[in-house]
């Protein structure tokens, strides 16, 4: 079910190939820099922002609502 994947350089995954491209880092930059960069996706799969490892999920909860509605973050 669970395998290692590349998310940087010319082995990267798809997936992880277009997140990066779509929502670069703060500094500018397309690579991920560390374990646990997370991406916040729409309905329609549009990346909508990309979050700093350092963030937590109830961080990115706030921005939930203005994407999926008033009860998306409960």
């Amino acid at each position: 079910m669970f395998h290692k994947i590349e998310v940087n350089g010319p082995n990267a995954c798809e997936l992880y190939k277009f997140l990066r491209s779509e929502q670069p880092a703060e500094d500018g930059s397309t690579q991920i820099s560390w374990n646990f960069a997370k991406f916040l996706v729409d309905r329609e799969g549009r990346v909508v922002k990309r979050y700093s490892p350092r963030v937590t999920p109830e961080e990115i909860a706030k921005d939930l609502p203005a994407l999926f509605g008033p009860s998306a973050a409960s």
